[in-house]
């Protein structure tokens, strides 16, 4: 009301450090994008919905993401604070919404960090063996397993490799924001070299033949195949995209948030 951008509370934005451009935001939000959703869920929605015309679910995942991003770009630059989607709804409908939102915020990082280590913890452990090492069974699984009869315990001792990355994450982000986006853009750029690699490599491997038919016919079940499985296969899709309004939680830290914050998100 008194003419200046919303958000901008001297007690939540000076007090952080402005050390990250628009490369390093483009490189955060690259970095939460790649990940399960481009080595994983590709193959799922190819296998159990949509067959080659995966690659139309990618595109109306794309197209839907464009218009998400643009409105994460227009918020991050009239509220520059930290909390995301938290300071929106705070701004936009009161703080009862906002802590509902804040809440959602807080099961979607913690179900999605815990799936992202698990995730890492197999792909570590695969690389060990490949190595000649071996990482006992019980240290890979979880000490207690949900059943029709409740809590059960399965034996083992937890994810010891899921948990060791996440200390090894906070250790790293408690050291600063700058250190922290150092070592994530090396992280990412290694993380492109591997897709390069996968499609430069691959590409003369490519068989014609596997794509006919393109889009195969439902099955007789909504979701199976035909436009139906397009449609379901981009939702699932979406997962490969998403990621990029992390970058929005980096507005206390970004130098010149109002420019830097929609180039980090529409770069990324």
């Amino acid at each position: 009301n008194d003419g200046k951008k919303a958000g901008n509370n001297p007690q939540t934005i000076a007090d952080a450090k402005r050390c990250l451009n628009a490369l390093d935001l483009t490189m955060i939000g690259v970095g939460s994008i790649i990940g399960a959703g481009i080595f994983v869920m590709v193959g799922q929605a190819a296998a159990l919905y949509a067959g080659p015309a995966v690659v139309l679910s990618m595109l109306l995942s794309g197209i839907c993401c464009c218009f998400y991003a643009l409105c994460y770009c227009e918020l991050a630059s009239f509220i520059q604070e930290g909390g995301s989607a938290y300071s929106y709804s705070r701004e936009a409908f009161g703080m009862h919404v906002a802590w509902f939102v804040s809440w959602n915020l807080i099961l979607e990082y913690i179900f999605g960090a815990a799936a992202i280590a698990i995730g890492w913890s197999g792909y570590f452990c695969s690389l060990i063996k490949d190595a000649g090492l071996h990482v006992p069974d019980e240290w890979t699984v979880s000490a207690f397993n949900i059943t029709e009869l409740g809590i059960e315990r399965t034996g083992g001792t937890g994810n010891v490799p899921a948990v060791a990355i996440v200390l090894l994450c906070t250790a790293l982000l408690a050291v600063g924001v700058e250190e922290s986006a150092k070592v994530n853009n090396v992280i990412v750029a290694m993380k492109i070299c591997v897709l390069l690699l996968f499609i430069f490599g691959g590409v003369w491997y490519v068989k014609a033949e596997n794509y006919d038919p393109f889009l195969p016919p439902n099955t007789g079940t909504f979701g199976e195949y035909g436009f139906s499985g397009v449609l379901r296969a981009s939702s699932v899709m979406l997962f490969a995209y998403i990621g990029f309004d992390a970058v929005s939680t980096c507005a206390a830290e970004a130098v010149d948030p109002e420019r830097t914050i929609p180039r980090g998100i529409i770069g990324s």
